[in-house]
Protein backbone atom coordinates (compact mmCIF):
# COMPACT_ATOMS: atom_id res chain seq x y z
CA UNK A 1 0.00 0.00 0.00
CA UNK A 2 1.17 3.54 -0.66
CA UNK A 3 2.16 5.47 2.45
CA UNK A 4 -0.38 8.01 3.68
CA UNK A 5 -0.28 10.69 6.34
CA UNK A 6 -3.02 11.32 8.91
CA UNK A 7 -3.33 13.94 11.62
CA UNK A 8 -4.79 12.90 14.99
CA UNK A 9 -5.84 15.35 17.69
CA UNK A 10 -6.06 13.80 21.14
CA UNK A 11 -7.61 16.16 23.69
CA UNK A 12 -7.20 14.95 27.26
CA UNK A 13 -8.44 16.50 30.46
CA UNK A 14 -4.86 17.43 31.42
CA UNK A 15 -3.20 18.01 28.03
CA UNK A 16 -3.65 17.65 24.30
CA UNK A 17 -1.50 17.05 21.26
CA UNK A 18 -1.51 16.83 17.50
CA UNK A 19 0.11 13.62 16.26
CA UNK A 20 1.15 12.85 12.69
CA UNK A 21 0.74 9.23 11.62
CA UNK A 22 2.54 7.75 8.61
CA UNK A 23 0.90 4.47 7.59
CA UNK A 24 2.24 1.97 5.07
CA UNK A 25 2.11 -1.80 4.71
CA UNK A 26 4.99 -2.33 7.14
CA UNK A 27 4.27 -0.03 10.04
CA UNK A 28 2.63 3.00 11.60
CA UNK A 29 5.03 5.77 12.58
CA UNK A 30 4.11 8.62 14.89
CA UNK A 31 5.49 12.12 15.31
CA UNK A 32 4.28 14.75 17.75
CA UNK A 33 3.70 18.09 16.02
CA UNK A 34 2.10 20.13 18.77
CA UNK A 35 1.43 19.70 22.50
CA UNK A 36 -0.44 21.96 24.88
CA UNK A 37 -1.78 22.00 28.41
CA UNK A 38 -5.52 21.77 28.96
CA UNK A 39 -7.08 23.72 31.77
CA UNK A 40 -10.33 24.30 33.54
CA UNK A 41 -11.41 27.84 34.34
CA UNK A 42 -13.67 28.95 37.18
CA UNK A 43 -16.56 31.21 36.25
CA UNK A 44 -19.36 32.13 38.65
CA UNK A 45 -18.08 29.46 41.01
CA UNK A 46 -18.20 26.64 38.45
CA UNK A 47 -15.56 24.74 36.45
CA UNK A 48 -15.66 25.13 32.67
CA UNK A 49 -13.49 24.20 29.70
CA UNK A 50 -11.93 27.20 27.93
CA UNK A 51 -13.22 26.58 24.40
CA UNK A 52 -11.64 29.67 22.85
CA UNK A 53 -8.25 28.50 24.10
CA UNK A 54 -8.79 24.90 22.96
CA UNK A 55 -10.02 26.03 19.56
CA UNK A 56 -6.87 28.12 19.22
CA UNK A 57 -4.70 25.11 20.08
CA UNK A 58 -6.59 23.03 17.51
CA UNK A 59 -5.71 25.56 14.82
CA UNK A 60 -2.12 25.77 16.05
CA UNK A 61 -1.88 22.02 15.58
CA UNK A 62 -3.23 22.29 12.06
CA UNK A 63 -0.80 25.12 11.31
CA UNK A 64 2.07 23.05 12.74
CA UNK A 65 1.31 20.30 10.22
CA UNK A 66 1.34 22.84 7.38
CA UNK A 67 4.57 24.45 8.62
CA UNK A 68 6.27 21.03 8.80
CA UNK A 69 5.38 20.36 5.17
CA UNK A 70 2.62 17.82 5.86
CA UNK A 71 -0.03 19.34 3.61
CA UNK A 72 -0.98 16.16 1.76
CA UNK A 73 -2.99 14.66 4.59
CA UNK A 74 -5.40 11.80 3.93
CA UNK A 75 -7.48 12.76 6.97
CA UNK A 76 -7.81 14.68 10.21
CA UNK A 77 -9.48 13.11 13.26
CA UNK A 78 -10.30 14.32 16.78
CA UNK A 79 -10.87 12.35 19.98
CA UNK A 80 -11.54 13.69 23.49
CA UNK A 81 -12.65 12.67 26.95
CA UNK A 82 -16.30 11.73 27.38
CA UNK A 83 -19.59 13.12 28.74
CA UNK A 84 -19.01 16.89 28.46
CA UNK A 85 -20.84 18.94 25.82
CA UNK A 86 -21.63 22.41 24.53
CA UNK A 87 -25.00 23.88 23.59
CA UNK A 88 -25.48 25.95 20.42
CA UNK A 89 -28.26 28.46 19.86
CA UNK A 90 -30.36 28.97 16.71
CA UNK A 91 -27.46 30.84 15.09
CA UNK A 92 -25.00 28.04 15.96
CA UNK A 93 -23.30 30.16 18.60
CA UNK A 94 -21.99 28.50 21.74
CA UNK A 95 -24.20 29.57 24.64
CA UNK A 96 -21.39 29.19 27.18
CA UNK A 97 -18.19 27.28 27.69
CA UNK A 98 -19.02 23.63 28.51
CA UNK A 99 -19.06 22.66 32.16
CA UNK A 100 -16.18 20.40 33.21
CA UNK A 101 -17.25 17.02 34.53
CA UNK A 102 -15.53 17.54 37.88
CA UNK A 103 -17.73 20.55 38.65
CA UNK A 104 -19.88 19.93 41.71
CA UNK A 105 -23.17 21.21 40.28
CA UNK A 106 -24.47 17.71 39.50
CA UNK A 107 -24.18 16.49 43.09
CA UNK A 108 -27.57 14.97 43.98
CA UNK A 109 -28.98 15.09 40.44
CA UNK A 110 -28.78 11.31 40.00
CA UNK A 111 -31.12 10.86 42.94
CA UNK A 112 -33.50 13.43 41.43
CA UNK A 113 -33.58 11.43 38.19
CA UNK A 114 -34.15 8.15 40.06
CA UNK A 115 -37.35 9.63 41.49
CA UNK A 116 -38.71 9.67 37.91
CA UNK A 117 -36.85 6.74 36.36
CA UNK A 118 -35.71 4.18 38.96
CA UNK A 119 -32.05 3.23 38.93
CA UNK A 120 -32.73 -0.35 37.81
CA UNK A 121 -34.92 0.77 34.91
CA UNK A 122 -32.41 3.39 33.78
CA UNK A 123 -29.66 0.77 33.73
CA UNK A 124 -31.82 -1.71 31.80
CA UNK A 125 -32.32 0.94 29.14
CA UNK A 126 -28.84 2.41 28.88
CA UNK A 127 -26.45 -0.19 30.32
CA UNK A 128 -24.36 2.74 31.56
CA UNK A 129 -22.23 3.02 34.67
CA UNK A 130 -23.71 5.51 37.12
CA UNK A 131 -21.46 8.54 37.59
CA UNK A 132 -22.83 11.85 38.80
CA UNK A 133 -21.29 13.74 35.88
CA UNK A 134 -22.74 11.63 33.03
CA UNK A 135 -24.18 13.80 30.25
CA UNK A 136 -27.75 12.84 31.16
CA UNK A 137 -27.35 14.23 34.67
CA UNK A 138 -25.57 17.33 33.38
CA UNK A 139 -28.43 18.00 30.95
CA UNK A 140 -31.07 17.45 33.63
CA UNK A 141 -29.12 19.83 35.86
CA UNK A 142 -29.20 22.48 33.14
CA UNK A 143 -32.95 21.95 32.60
CA UNK A 144 -33.72 22.38 36.30
CA UNK A 145 -31.14 24.96 37.36
CA UNK A 146 -30.77 26.99 34.13
CA UNK A 147 -34.02 26.60 32.18
CA UNK A 148 -33.41 29.84 30.33
CA UNK A 149 -30.21 28.37 28.82
CA UNK A 150 -31.98 25.24 27.66
CA UNK A 151 -34.81 27.32 26.19
CA UNK A 152 -32.29 29.02 23.88
CA UNK A 153 -30.41 25.83 22.97
CA UNK A 154 -30.99 24.17 19.61
CA UNK A 155 -28.10 21.68 19.31
CA UNK A 156 -26.05 19.60 21.74
CA UNK A 157 -22.52 18.78 20.59
CA UNK A 158 -20.13 16.61 22.58
CA UNK A 159 -16.55 17.88 22.83
CA UNK A 160 -15.09 16.18 19.71
CA UNK A 161 -18.22 17.07 17.74
CA UNK A 162 -17.63 20.71 18.73
CA UNK A 163 -14.09 20.58 17.38
CA UNK A 164 -15.30 18.95 14.16
CA UNK A 165 -17.87 21.73 13.85
CA UNK A 166 -15.17 24.37 14.36
CA UNK A 167 -13.08 22.80 11.59
CA UNK A 168 -15.80 22.10 9.02
CA UNK A 169 -18.84 24.23 9.87
CA UNK A 170 -20.97 21.08 9.82
CA UNK A 171 -22.63 19.50 12.86
CA UNK A 172 -22.49 15.78 13.63
CA UNK A 173 -22.67 13.37 16.56
CA UNK A 174 -20.32 10.39 16.64
CA UNK A 175 -21.55 7.15 18.24
CA UNK A 176 -18.70 6.24 20.64
CA UNK A 177 -18.68 9.65 22.32
CA UNK A 178 -22.48 9.66 22.54
CA UNK A 179 -22.32 6.24 24.19
CA UNK A 180 -20.70 7.82 27.26
CA UNK A 181 -23.75 10.04 27.82
CA UNK A 182 -26.18 7.58 29.47
CA UNK A 183 -28.73 8.75 26.91
CA UNK A 184 -28.42 5.89 24.40
CA UNK A 185 -30.24 2.57 24.46
CA UNK A 186 -27.31 0.14 24.65
CA UNK A 187 -29.12 -2.60 22.70
CA UNK A 188 -30.57 -0.54 19.85
CA UNK A 189 -27.54 1.80 19.87
CA UNK A 190 -29.81 4.80 19.30
CA UNK A 191 -31.12 7.60 21.49
CA UNK A 192 -33.46 6.32 24.20
CA UNK A 193 -36.63 8.31 23.52
CA UNK A 194 -38.19 7.57 26.93
CA UNK A 195 -35.45 9.49 28.73
CA UNK A 196 -36.22 12.70 26.90
CA UNK A 197 -39.98 12.47 27.27
CA UNK A 198 -40.08 11.39 30.92
CA UNK A 199 -37.43 13.84 32.09
CA UNK A 200 -38.76 16.76 30.06
CA UNK A 201 -35.63 17.14 27.94
CA UNK A 202 -35.82 18.55 24.38
CA UNK A 203 -35.27 15.60 22.02
CA UNK A 204 -34.40 17.91 19.11
CA UNK A 205 -31.13 18.87 20.80
CA UNK A 206 -29.40 15.63 19.78
CA UNK A 207 -28.40 14.77 16.23
CA UNK A 208 -28.53 11.45 14.36
CA UNK A 209 -25.55 9.26 15.20
CA UNK A 210 -22.62 8.69 12.86
CA UNK A 211 -20.42 5.61 13.08
CA UNK A 212 -16.69 5.75 13.82
CA UNK A 213 -14.90 6.01 10.49
CA UNK A 214 -17.47 8.33 8.93
CA UNK A 215 -16.06 10.88 6.49
CA UNK A 216 -17.57 14.15 7.68
CA UNK A 217 -16.59 17.18 5.56
CA UNK A 218 -13.39 18.94 4.51
CA UNK A 219 -11.85 21.80 6.42
CA UNK A 220 -13.87 24.95 5.81
CA UNK A 221 -12.34 27.48 3.44
CA UNK A 222 -11.84 29.93 6.30
CA UNK A 223 -10.02 27.47 8.57
CA UNK A 224 -7.91 26.08 5.70
CA UNK A 225 -6.81 29.58 4.77
CA UNK A 226 -5.94 30.50 8.37
CA UNK A 227 -3.79 27.42 9.00
CA UNK A 228 -2.18 27.08 5.58
CA UNK A 229 -3.63 23.68 4.64
CA UNK A 230 -5.74 22.62 1.68
CA UNK A 231 -9.30 21.56 2.42
CA UNK A 232 -8.31 18.24 4.02
CA UNK A 233 -11.02 15.65 4.74
CA UNK A 234 -12.12 15.52 8.39
CA UNK A 235 -12.95 11.98 9.54
CA UNK A 236 -14.72 10.94 12.72
CA UNK A 237 -12.48 8.28 14.29
CA UNK A 238 -13.68 6.66 17.49
CA UNK A 239 -14.17 10.13 18.96
CA UNK A 240 -14.12 8.95 22.58
CA UNK A 241 -10.48 8.70 23.58
CA UNK A 242 -10.91 5.34 25.31
CA UNK A 243 -12.65 3.90 22.24
CA UNK A 244 -9.64 4.97 20.16
CA UNK A 245 -7.25 3.52 22.75
CA UNK A 246 -9.06 0.17 22.78
CA UNK A 247 -9.01 0.09 18.97
CA UNK A 248 -5.21 0.20 19.25
CA UNK A 249 -4.87 -2.69 21.74
CA UNK A 250 -2.33 -4.94 19.97
CA UNK A 251 -4.19 -8.14 20.82
CA UNK A 252 -4.10 -11.31 18.79
CA UNK A 253 -5.96 -14.56 19.32
CA UNK A 254 -7.08 -15.77 22.71
CA UNK A 255 -8.92 -14.14 25.57
CA UNK A 256 -7.72 -10.77 26.81
CA UNK A 257 -8.72 -7.78 28.88
CA UNK A 258 -7.57 -4.20 28.50
CA UNK A 259 -6.67 -1.39 30.84
CA UNK A 260 -6.52 2.11 29.39
CA UNK A 261 -4.33 3.75 31.99
CA UNK A 262 -4.09 7.49 32.53
CA UNK A 263 -5.93 10.11 34.57
CA UNK A 264 -8.73 7.57 34.56
CA UNK A 265 -8.29 3.81 34.47
CA UNK A 266 -10.76 1.96 32.26
CA UNK A 267 -10.64 -1.80 32.63
CA UNK A 268 -12.77 -4.12 30.56
CA UNK A 269 -13.25 -6.61 27.77
CA UNK A 270 -14.44 -6.29 24.20
CA UNK A 271 -17.84 -7.84 23.47
CA UNK A 272 -20.03 -8.14 20.40
CA UNK A 273 -23.24 -7.33 22.27
CA UNK A 274 -24.01 -5.34 25.43
CA UNK A 275 -24.01 -7.15 28.76
CA UNK A 276 -26.92 -5.88 30.86
CA UNK A 277 -27.86 -7.95 33.89
CA UNK A 278 -28.47 -7.70 37.60
CA UNK A 279 -24.81 -8.58 38.13
CA UNK A 280 -23.51 -5.88 35.79
CA UNK A 281 -25.81 -3.37 37.50
CA UNK A 282 -24.51 -4.38 40.92
CA UNK A 283 -20.95 -4.08 39.63
CA UNK A 284 -21.72 -0.70 38.01
CA UNK A 285 -20.19 -1.75 34.69
CA UNK A 286 -20.87 0.21 31.53
CA UNK A 287 -21.53 -0.72 27.90
CA UNK A 288 -19.92 1.83 25.60
CA UNK A 289 -19.57 1.84 21.85
CA UNK A 290 -16.45 0.57 20.13
CA UNK A 291 -15.11 0.27 16.61
CA UNK A 292 -16.55 -2.23 14.17
CA UNK A 293 -19.79 -2.78 16.06
CA UNK A 294 -18.05 -3.85 19.28
CA UNK A 295 -19.06 -3.01 22.83
CA UNK A 296 -16.54 -1.87 25.41
CA UNK A 297 -17.79 -3.54 28.59
CA UNK A 298 -15.80 -1.82 31.29
CA UNK A 299 -15.64 -0.04 34.58
CA UNK A 300 -14.15 3.41 35.12
CA UNK A 301 -11.93 3.78 38.15
CA UNK A 302 -10.20 6.94 39.27
CA UNK A 303 -6.75 6.07 37.93
CA UNK A 304 -3.59 8.14 38.18
CA UNK A 305 -5.65 11.22 39.01
CA UNK A 306 -4.82 10.63 42.67
CA UNK A 307 -1.08 10.72 41.98
CA UNK A 308 -1.40 13.69 39.62
CA UNK A 309 -3.24 15.70 42.24
CA UNK A 310 -0.82 14.73 45.03
CA UNK A 311 2.06 15.94 42.86
CA UNK A 312 0.24 19.19 42.05
CA UNK A 313 -0.55 19.84 45.70
CA UNK A 314 3.07 19.20 46.71
CA UNK A 315 4.24 21.56 43.95
CA UNK A 316 1.99 24.30 45.31
CA UNK A 317 3.70 24.01 48.65
CA UNK A 318 7.13 24.32 47.04
CA UNK A 319 8.03 20.62 47.00
CA UNK A 320 8.17 19.86 43.27
CA UNK A 321 9.31 16.40 42.14
CA UNK A 322 9.09 14.51 38.85
CA UNK A 323 6.95 11.40 38.52
CA UNK A 324 10.10 9.30 38.16
CA UNK A 325 11.44 10.71 41.44
CA UNK A 326 8.15 10.04 43.21
CA UNK A 327 7.99 6.45 41.92
CA UNK A 328 11.58 5.89 43.07
CA UNK A 329 10.54 7.00 46.57
CA UNK A 330 7.58 4.62 46.45
CA UNK A 331 9.86 1.65 45.76
CA UNK A 332 11.56 2.21 49.11
CA UNK A 333 8.35 2.80 51.10
CA UNK A 334 6.77 0.15 53.32
CA UNK A 335 4.52 -2.22 51.32
CA UNK A 336 0.77 -2.24 51.99
CA UNK A 337 0.98 0.24 54.87
CA UNK A 338 -2.14 2.15 53.77
CA UNK A 339 -4.79 1.13 51.25
CA UNK A 340 -7.65 3.23 49.87
CA UNK A 341 -10.55 2.86 47.47
CA UNK A 342 -9.53 5.05 44.49
CA UNK A 343 -13.23 5.52 43.66
CA UNK A 344 -14.26 6.97 47.00
CA UNK A 345 -16.23 10.18 46.38
CA UNK A 346 -13.77 12.13 48.52
CA UNK A 347 -11.13 11.73 45.79
CA UNK A 348 -13.19 13.15 42.91
CA UNK A 349 -11.95 16.73 43.23
CA UNK A 350 -10.67 17.50 46.73
CA UNK A 351 -8.90 20.79 47.50
CA UNK A 352 -5.98 18.79 48.93
CA UNK A 353 -5.47 15.20 47.72
CA UNK A 354 -2.86 14.14 50.33
CA UNK A 355 -5.24 15.39 53.03
CA UNK A 356 -8.12 13.43 51.45
CA UNK A 357 -5.99 10.26 51.50
CA UNK A 358 -5.01 10.95 55.10
CA UNK A 359 -8.67 11.40 56.08
CA UNK A 360 -9.71 8.16 54.32
CA UNK A 361 -7.00 6.26 56.18
CA UNK A 362 -8.11 7.60 59.55
CA UNK A 363 -11.77 6.96 58.74
CA UNK A 364 -11.00 3.31 57.94
CA UNK A 365 -8.78 2.72 60.97
CA UNK A 366 -5.44 2.84 59.17
CA UNK A 367 -2.22 4.72 59.77
CA UNK A 368 -1.95 7.52 57.16
CA UNK A 369 1.15 7.66 54.95
CA UNK A 370 4.02 9.53 56.57
CA UNK A 371 6.08 10.48 53.51
CA UNK A 372 5.74 11.27 49.80
CA UNK A 373 6.93 7.76 48.99
CA UNK A 374 4.29 6.38 51.33
CA UNK A 375 1.53 8.35 49.60
CA UNK A 376 2.68 7.27 46.14
CA UNK A 377 2.99 3.62 47.15
CA UNK A 378 -0.48 3.81 48.72
CA UNK A 379 -1.95 5.11 45.44
CA UNK A 380 -0.19 2.59 43.19
CA UNK A 381 -0.87 -0.46 45.39
CA UNK A 382 -4.50 0.58 45.85
CA UNK A 383 -4.95 0.96 42.09
CA UNK A 384 -3.43 -2.46 41.41
CA UNK A 385 -5.68 -4.09 44.01
CA UNK A 386 -8.72 -2.31 42.59
CA UNK A 387 -7.79 -3.72 39.17
CA UNK A 388 -7.86 -7.22 40.69
CA UNK A 389 -11.28 -6.47 42.17
CA UNK A 390 -12.57 -5.44 38.72
CA UNK A 391 -10.96 -8.37 36.87
CA UNK A 392 -12.62 -10.81 39.26
CA UNK A 393 -15.99 -9.17 38.66
CA UNK A 394 -15.48 -9.15 34.91
CA UNK A 395 -14.87 -12.90 35.01
CA UNK A 396 -17.94 -13.49 37.14
CA UNK A 397 -20.30 -11.27 35.11
CA UNK A 398 -19.22 -12.09 31.56
CA UNK A 399 -17.71 -15.56 31.84
CA UNK A 400 -14.67 -14.25 29.95
CA UNK A 401 -11.44 -15.65 31.40
CA UNK A 402 -8.67 -13.30 30.25
CA UNK A 403 -5.28 -14.88 29.72
CA UNK A 404 -3.45 -11.55 29.54
CA UNK A 405 -4.05 -7.92 30.49
CA UNK A 406 -3.06 -5.30 27.92
CA UNK A 407 -2.19 -1.93 29.46
CA UNK A 408 -2.19 0.95 26.99
CA UNK A 409 -1.90 4.71 27.27
CA UNK A 410 0.35 7.03 29.23
CA UNK A 411 0.04 4.98 32.41
CA UNK A 412 1.70 2.03 30.66
CA UNK A 413 5.01 3.86 31.20
CA UNK A 414 4.70 3.45 34.98
CA UNK A 415 6.74 0.29 35.41
CA UNK A 416 6.10 -0.02 39.13
CA UNK A 417 2.33 0.14 38.65
CA UNK A 418 2.56 -2.36 35.77
CA UNK A 419 4.42 -4.83 37.98
CA UNK A 420 2.03 -4.25 40.87
CA UNK A 421 -0.87 -4.91 38.49
CA UNK A 422 0.60 -8.23 37.36
CA UNK A 423 1.26 -9.16 41.00
CA UNK A 424 -2.22 -8.20 42.18
CA UNK A 425 -4.24 -9.73 39.32
CA UNK A 426 -2.11 -12.81 38.74
CA UNK A 427 -2.23 -12.05 35.00
CA UNK A 428 0.70 -11.48 32.68
CA UNK A 429 0.70 -7.80 31.72
CA UNK A 430 1.69 -6.54 28.27
CA UNK A 431 2.37 -2.80 28.43
CA UNK A 432 2.14 -0.53 25.41
CA UNK A 433 1.75 1.24 23.18
CA UNK A 434 1.94 4.50 25.11
CA UNK A 435 0.28 6.49 22.32
CA UNK A 436 -2.63 4.07 21.96
CA UNK A 437 -5.27 6.78 21.66
CA UNK A 438 -3.54 8.57 18.78
CA UNK A 439 -2.80 5.23 17.11
CA UNK A 440 -6.43 4.11 17.33
CA UNK A 441 -7.53 7.48 15.96
CA UNK A 442 -5.16 7.12 13.00
CA UNK A 443 -6.04 3.46 12.44
CA UNK A 444 -9.76 4.22 12.15
CA UNK A 445 -9.00 7.02 9.72
CA UNK A 446 -6.93 4.58 7.64
CA UNK A 447 -9.84 2.11 7.66
CA UNK A 448 -12.18 4.91 6.56
CA UNK A 449 -9.99 5.73 3.56
CA UNK A 450 -9.69 2.07 2.58
CA UNK A 451 -5.98 1.89 3.33
CA UNK A 452 -6.57 -0.72 6.05
CA UNK A 453 -9.23 -3.37 5.62
CA UNK A 454 -10.31 -4.00 9.20
CA UNK A 455 -9.75 -3.47 12.90
CA UNK A 456 -7.90 -6.80 13.04
CA UNK A 457 -5.47 -5.66 10.33
CA UNK A 458 -4.94 -2.36 12.16
CA UNK A 459 -4.13 -4.14 15.42
CA UNK A 460 -1.70 -6.46 13.69
CA UNK A 461 0.07 -3.48 12.13
CA UNK A 462 0.26 -1.72 15.50
CA UNK A 463 1.66 -4.86 17.15
CA UNK A 464 4.42 -4.99 14.50
CA UNK A 465 5.21 -1.30 14.90
CA UNK A 466 5.51 -0.89 18.67
CA UNK A 467 7.37 -3.24 21.04
CA UNK A 468 5.57 -4.32 24.19
CA UNK A 469 7.03 -4.97 27.64
CA UNK A 470 5.87 -8.01 29.60
CA UNK A 471 5.45 -8.20 33.39
CA UNK A 472 4.97 -11.57 35.11
CA UNK A 473 3.16 -12.00 38.45
CA UNK A 474 5.37 -12.19 41.55
CA UNK A 475 4.95 -12.28 45.35
CA UNK A 476 1.42 -13.67 45.12
CA UNK A 477 1.03 -14.56 48.81
CA UNK A 478 1.75 -11.01 49.98
CA UNK A 479 -0.64 -9.57 47.40
CA UNK A 480 -3.34 -12.08 48.33
CA UNK A 481 -3.07 -11.00 51.95
CA UNK A 482 -3.24 -7.33 50.99
CA UNK A 483 -6.26 -7.98 48.80
CA UNK A 484 -8.06 -9.53 51.73
CA UNK A 485 -7.61 -6.22 53.57
CA UNK A 486 -8.44 -3.99 50.60
CA UNK A 487 -11.49 -5.72 49.11
CA UNK A 488 -13.89 -4.66 51.91
CA UNK A 489 -13.00 -1.03 51.13
CA UNK A 490 -13.99 -1.34 47.46
CA UNK A 491 -17.35 -0.89 45.79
Amino acid sequence: MAARKYLAFDFGAESGRAMLGLVDERSIQLAELHRFANRQVTRDGHLHWDLAYLRGELERGLAAAAAAGHKELAGIGVDTWGVDFGLLDADDRLLSDPYAYRDSRTAGVMEEVFATIPREELYRLTGSQFMQFNSLFQLVCTARREPEVLARARTLLFMPDLFNFFMTGEKSCEYTIASTSQMLNARTRTWEEALFSRLGLPRQLVLPLTAPGTRLAPLSEQVAARVGLPRVQVIAPACHDTASAVAAVPAGQGSWAYLSSGTWSLLGVELQEPMISELSLQGNFTNEGGVGGTIRFLRNTMGLWLLQRCRRDWERSGRSMSYDELVALAKDAQPFATLVDPDDASFLNPPDMPAAIRDFALKTGQQPPQSKGGFVRCVLESLALKYRFLVERLRFITGVQPEVLHIVGGGSQNELLNQFTADATGLPVLAGPVEATALGNIAVQAIATGQLASLAEARELIARSFPLKEYRPQHRAAWDEAYGRAAPLFH
